[in-house]
Parts: structure tokens; sequence; C-alpha cells
């Protein structure tokens, strides 16, 4: 007899269909080293991270590639050189709309516009805008392309998870398929099942934080236009649609437009064409021809869970944390997750480091939650303000903002996805104080031309010593692993990101290409202690 594993929605790009798995005619449960459960863009860039990685990967969802809607659109330089590691960037470059630049506006005032990127010598833009499904697409096709070499990962559509056991060494999974119920086992169990988390909920684990009460219509429109590819904003816009809006544009003609509709909202009555049309025309103007392409509303949330790790049971992306999507942050964040998770839990299966070091994931993915949700949530309050008071604050800043620079870095239209420096964590080495604050120990290495290429390029998936102007043997042998030296000789981008006031400078870089620590001269003592500390052994 067939079982229905239903769509959650109907899908953009059907990328993993079912297929009948082994394990499911097995006698008893099979054992798998990683399960990752969601197939969205965090759990394919994890299944894509800890595959190159050696670390065989099973992935399970319940439906069968990407969903309609553009959802996640804003992609951050950082998210994009995590994805040229996996594989990914290139097709997300060419198809995507690059942007550095954005404008601030209030009524039909332009206020101030800004650049994200206004220092050159990287290979990434500052963000580009791709549609959500064209992302898991292009994570997908990575996949493929790795499967092909050998690494090891499967993907299994319409596997259903139903119920989740932590049993001691492993976690213990029910399985629901088209072709009936099966079991399997997961060493370890990676949730990234989406703000409504499944897995989360049969767990029994909290997600707490602030649910904001007003509401905003996202309209996506297909039209020619000669808007140029900037980042719009508007705080109480002259076209009346909305007590705010944002306008910027996406590949294939189409362009994102949110609209702040406030509180107690009827939500069916806001979707109808009709009244989604008349708030696009006020903007764009009757005579402006258009396509409704795809549309929702949604509420600002922030929240987190407490922990990111349970025992064998670890969460990421909006299964652990969720933020408003002014700002871009949650998609951005969660890449960011795979990228602090896959190597810490590659190195723990190897054997290399101790179990341990999960606990600096929850850490310090927790830390960069927090951050994440402080910046949100500030937003948010300037974006809506909660009384005539605040709104009369906003409203004065949003006036100085037009004529007096100080008063721009109070507005708040969404701060964007910026790259989490890990002050404070465990896992952090020696640092040197002459050296630039933005290399300082935990924060991640900045991007600059090299003479093949980009040095982010040659920084490979284990750990790398970074010398510049400074002695160093070809490669460290330490606690199992061995850390090959890339040398540099300091080019003015190389030290004005890296050296600032030092002759010199050593660094031991992680495998997630953040600065576990740094020296003004190699001596490999100190490296040796670094390291063992950057794996949990210190």
């Amino acid at each position: 007899m067939k079982h229905e594993v239903p769509d959650r929605y109907t899908l953009a790009f059907r990328l993993y269909p079912y297929a009948k798995s082994p394990d499911q005619d097995a006698p008893a449960p099979v054992r798998h080293p990683v399960v990752v459960v969601g197939g969205g863009p965090v759990g394919l860039a994890m299944a894509l991270d800890l595959g190159r990685r050696g670390v065989p990967v099973v992935l399970l969802d319940d439906h069968e590639g990407a969903g309609l809607g553009s959802r996640a659109l804003c992609f951050a330089k950082r998210t994009l050189e995590i994805c040229d590691r996996l594989g990914a960037a290139g097709p997300m470059l060419d198809k995507g709309v690059q942007w550095n630049l954005g404008k601030v506006f209030h009524d039909d005032r332009l206020l101030y516009e800004f650049n994200l990127l206004p220092e050159g010598g990287h290979a990434m833009p500052a963000f580009i805008n791709l549609q959500q499904p064209w992302f898991e697409k292009f994570l997908h096709e990575a996949i493929v392309a790795a499967q092909a070499e050998g690494v090891p990962i499967e993907l299994r559509g319409k596997n259903r998870v139903d119920a989740v056991v932590p049993t001691g060494d492993h976690v213990t999974l029910e399985v629901m398929t088209p072709d009936g119920p099966y079991r399997l086992e997961a060493e370890w169990l990676i949730a990234c099942d989406g703000a409504r988390s499944p897995l989360r909920g049969m767990l029994g684990l909290g997600f707490d934080g602030r649910v904001f009460e007003d509401n905003f219509l996202i309209a996506d429109v297909r039209m020619k236009a000669d808007f140029p590819t900037e980042r719009w904003f508007w705080f109480e816009p002259h076209f009346r649609s909305g007590d705010s809006a944002l306008l910027h544009k996406q590949p294939d003609d189409i362009w994102r437009i949110d609209f702040q509709l406030g509180w107690n909202i009827d939500r069916a009555k806001e979707l109808e064409p009709d009244r989604i049309r008349a708030r696009v025309d006020a903007m764009l103007g009757p005579d402006v021809e258009y396509e409704l392409d795809w549309c929702s509303i949604y509420t600002f949330q922030c929240r987190r869970m407490e922990r990111f790790r349970h025992g064998r049971v670890l969460f990421a992306g909006d299964a652990a944390h969720q933020v408003s999507p002014f700002g871009a942050r949650g998609a951005n964040s969660g890449i960011q997750d795979v990228d602090n998770l896959a190597w810490k839990l590659a190195l723990v299966l190897e054997g290399v480091a101790p179990e341990g070091l999960l606990e600096s994931y929850d850490a310090e993915r927790v830390y960069g939650a927090e951050e994440n949700i402080l910046n949100s949530t500030r937003a948010t309050d300037f974006i809506t303000p909660k009384s005539p008071v605040s709104k009369m604050f906003r409203n004065a800043v949003l006036a100085l903002a037009e004529t007096v620079p100080f008063a721009r870095t109070v507005v708040n239209s969404g701060r964007l996805s910026l790259p989490c420096t890990y002050d404070g964590s465990a896992l952090n080495g020696a640092d040197h104080a002459a050296m630039p604050a933005r290399t300082r120990p935990g924060s991640p290495c900045p991007d600059a031309p090299v003479a093949d290429g980009w040095l982010l390029s040659y920084l490979g998936r284990g750990f790398t010593l970074l010398a510049i102007g400074a002695d160093a043997p070809e490669a460290l042998s330490a606690h199992g692993l061995t850390v090959p030296c890339l040398r540099l000789e300091p080019t003015p981008e190389i030290a004005a990101r890296y050296l600032g006031g030092a002759a010199g400078a050593v660094y031991l870089i992680r495998p997630d290409q953040h600065v576990a620590a740094r020296w003004d001269r190699f001596d490999g003592t100190a490296v040796a202690a670094a390291l063992g500390r950057a794996i949990g052994k210190g």
C-alpha cells in the first residue's frame, strides 16, 4: 500500500525525486555517520560541506526539491565565499543580480546613499539577489558534481521524519515514505528543517524571543524597468502604499517589493490580487505593465533556541534561530552555521578532535545569533515605531540624516548581513596588538588579490598557516594534523588587511577561514599550542 508524503508546497525544481533506498528493506535499522534533515539552503550546504570533507551524509526531506517563491533573496559576500569553497558560487554569480549600493528615502526625498563594499580587491560583490529556489538548485548541482567524483552524499526526497529518539551514542529516526515507514540510525543528527522545525518539536525544545505585530506584504512583480540594481528603501513613502516600502531587482526581470501593512490586518483580503495591484500601481504608476509573480505576508520574528546542541542532535539555520527579513540575516547566518559546524564535526568523526569541540559550535553560533537578533530587533523597532513618541524621534533622525552625516548611522532600514567575528571564543589563540583589528582572532579572513587569483581560494578545507613577509616552514605537524603554509609578499592590499603596524605576520587560519591566532614571527611551539586550542584540546 502506498503512503502519501505530501509536499509542503508546489515545487519550483524537482531536484531529488523519491527513490526507494535499500535501508527501507534492511532487517535492522542501518546506522549512518551523519543524517541531515531538511533540504533547504542550509541542509544542502551542510551535506555538501560534510561530504567534501569525506564524511558520509544522508539528507532527508519531506518533499522533492525547491519550493516556489523567492523567499530568501539577498545572499551576502561571506555566503558567496563559502559557496565558492563548496564549488557552487560560479552559477550563483552568473544568475544573480550583483549589487553594492543602496538608497534611503523619506517621503519623496533621497536622504542618502551607501556603498556596502567601497574597498576594492575582493573577488565577490557585497550582495547578489537570487531567488531561493535557484540558490538551492545551484547547491544541488554542486552536490551532483561531487557525487560524480565519489563524494559520499545521498539525498532522499519524500522521506518525512515522524519521530526522533536520542539513545546514547546515536539517534534513531522513524521515517515515512510513499512505500511506508522505516527506521534508520545516525551517529549525529543535524536539524536544518526550518523555523517551524518538526524535530525541535519532537524533542520538546523551546524557541523563545519576540514576535512583532506589524505585517509586511511581499509582492514579486515581473516587469521591464529602468531602475538601477540598488536597494531602495522608503520611510513613509509618498505613494502611500504602506508605512514603509522596499524595492530591489531579482533575476529574470522580477522585482521584489515589500510594503509595511501595519497591525490587525485581514490577511486574506490583503492577498487579493486587486488589492495588491492597487498598492503596486500607486508605487509604480498606473501605466507601468507588470505581472504578479509571487506574493506573501509575513511578520517579524526574532527568536532562537537556548542551545544549538542537544547531545547528538545539532540545530542549524532557521531551526535554531530566526530573524526578520530586513537585513538579509536569515539564510546568510544559516550558511555561516554550516561553515562553523562542518569542519568541527568532521574532525570529531575522524577522531582528531574531542567531542567537546562541538560545544564551540553552540557557543560561537549562539553568539552570532544574538548579534543578528540584536540588529534585527533594532531595525524592526526603527522601521515600526510602537508609540507616537518613538515615531517622532524616528522622524527627527530621518530629517537630520538628509544633511547631517552622523545621523545616518542611527537610521536603520535593516543593518545588512555581515559575517560574525567570534570575539571571546574559547578557540581563539594569541593576538598581536600592532596588527589590524579586522583580522583579530575570531574574525573571518578578508579576501585580497594575490599573484594568481584571490587569497581565499588558496585557503583549503583544513587549517592553514599564512606567512606574510615572515619565515615559516612549508608545513607544521601537530595534534594529528598537518598544516600547510601559504607564503605571501606584503602587497599594499595584504599589508593593509593583515599587517597593520607589524613588519611581518604569521596567521593560523581555521578551516572556516576564521583567524585562530596570529604572531609577528613563526614560533613552532606557539603555533602547535594554538592549533590544539582551536580543535578543542587547549
